[in-house]
């Protein structure tokens, strides 16, 4: 992957953080409470990953677009495949930070 389509990547998510936002999306983040509360996205909701599974009736219920979001990526990365084999309308925000910069 060239340098160029790597940001051309960065801008794809950016816009579909945008746009999952605009739908009214709910940010999720599934890192453990401790990091949770060390900074997070504005009014997201913490479910960390080892208990995603237990409480996901939460996340149906809520019945919106899902932001998951994290340190680095990677747990978020699991839990939005998880999500969507639930069939949830879910993106993979990335580190909490990305999101964060989006939402007021």
């Amino acid at each position: 992957m060239g340098l160029f389509s790597m940001f051309n990547n960065l801008g794809n998510k950016e816009n579909a953080i945008t746009e999952y936002l605009k739908k009214g999306a709910v940010v999720i983040d599934v890192r453990t409470p401790m990091e949770f509360k060390e900074g997070h996205v504005n009014h997201a909701i913490n479910i960390p990953l080892n208990v995603l599974q237990a409480r996901f009736f939460e996340i149906k219920e809520l019945n919106k677009p899902i932001i998951a979001v994290c340190l680095s990526g990677g747990r978020s990365g699991q839990a939005t495949s998880f999500l969507k084999q639930q069939g949830i309308d879910v993106i993979n925000g990335g580190p909490w930070q990305n999101v964060a910069a989006f939402v007021k």
